[in-house]
């Protein structure tokens, strides 16, 4: 097969369709460069807003040509995880059997999603080389390497940056993972020459930042990661400062506020994936003793009496293969804790009394971060 120095825009739109057969929402093709939002990462990085997360300040994320020199283009796909679930800002925070309950991020509901999205861009890949027979080089990324995503994205056509500082699609909202290909390939970028990306449709709307309830925009299109509930919950290893601790309510794993209220997310459609469906568990014991209702614990409105009294070994063998592991286990029980302080729960009433009981036996653990967080709790619900 005879083929030009760039590959020819038929090749892409066959990507884009290939990508889209492997169940993937959103395809577009990018020229490997240098983009004007990556000039002012330094600017956000000297302010602070990064926090504990210094793996941003990797020099390689300005430019794709310094993680892979000889990339000529970056194909982006996004992956949809939304379900039928309620939003975080709908779900109840307690069930029928007055258990307190918490809210993890929708994403983290099912499988890790790094498996899932590298296990269809390998198929993408290999789709690829029956194509194009020449010998190229690629490299996947999914959320795994020193690359800004949406930026990629976005001068792929994908969408635009919101001021929520997520990529946002006209059509399926924000609820998608983003997966790259970096590719010694030259292939025809989704945007021709003379074309720009998706203009910015948020327009005057505030409601993201308006509803963060920790106060996480600096300002429009501007996050101090510090103050995010997502990073306290998820980044942050050491101790929650206290001024963000009731704010943060029952977030116990991350953080879905500022999608859930957007406009463009109220009629996104559904994945057809049961990777990204919450997953379950069986219960130890029963209702009355103050497990899970039917002999489940689920990842949606987990009960925070079970979250907060797993052991290392349990976190361990439940969360393998779930983005949860991220958190790590006394990350999951201090936040635990910290909801459970925000629960409200009635005083006297039977599960009152347990959660005092489960709070106080952390307050002694030799983990500094949980019983100084258990403490924390028993002092708000006392």
């Amino acid at each position: 097969m005879t083929r030009t120095h760039m590959e020819t825009g038929s090749d892409t739109a066959w990507i884009v369709e290939r990508a889209k057969a492997q169940g993937f929402a959103l395809c577009g093709v990018v020229p490997a460069g240098k983009f004007p939002e990556l000039a002012r990462m330094e600017e956000w990085l000297q302010r602070g807003y990064a926090g504990e997360m210094r793996y941003l300040a990797d020099a390689r994320r300005r430019d794709p040509q310094s993680v892979m020199p000889a990339v000529r283009s970056v194909i982006v796909c996004a992956l949809n995880y939304d379900t039928n679930q309620a939003r975080s800002t709908e779900a109840p925070a307690e069930t029928d059997t007055n258990e307190p309950r918490g809210w993890i991020s929708r994403y983290a509901w099912g499988r890790d999603y790094h498996d899932v999205l590298q296990e269809k861009l390998e198929v993408l890949v290999t789709i690829l080389r029956e194509r194009f027979p020449d010998d190229f080089v690629t490299r996947t990324y999914t959320d795994t390497g020193p690359l800004h995503e949406r930026v990629l994205a976005k001068h792929a056509g994908l969408g635009w940056l919101g001021k929520n500082t997520l990529l946002l699609n006209q059509k399926i909202g924000s609820f998608f993972f983003l997966g790259v290909i970096l590719t010694t390939l030259e292939l025809e970028p989704t945007l021709g020459p003379d074309e720009i990306p998706p203009r910015d449709l948020c327009g005057s709307c505030r409601r993201c930042l308006d509803a963060c309830p920790t106060g996480a925009f600096a300002e429009p299109y501007v996050m101090d990661a510090r103050r995010c509930i997502a990073y306290l919950t998820i980044e942050l290893k050491g101790s929650i400062p206290e001024e963000l601790r009731t704010p943060m309510g029952r977030h116990v794993f991350g953080c879905d506020i500022c999608q859930d209220v957007c406009p463009w997310n109220r009629r996104t459609p559904v994945t057809s994936l049961a990777d990204f469906e919450p997953r379950s568990f069986p219960a130890q014991g029963s209702v009355d003793s103050g497990e899970a209702e039917g002999g489940r614990e689920s990842l949606f409105l987990p009960r925070l009496e079970w979250l907060a009294s797993m052991s290392e070994e349990e976190f361990r063998m439940l969360f393998r293969g779930s983005p949860i592991k991220r958190t790590k286990w006394r990350g999951l029980v201090r936040n635990a804790c910290i909801a459970l302080g925000n629960s409200g729960i009635r005083r006297g009433s039977p599960e009152h009394v347990r959660v005092c009981t489960l709070l106080k036996r952390l307050a002694q653990s030799p983990q500094t971060l949980i019983s100084e967080s258990a403490q924390w709790a028993l002092s708000r619900i006392q």
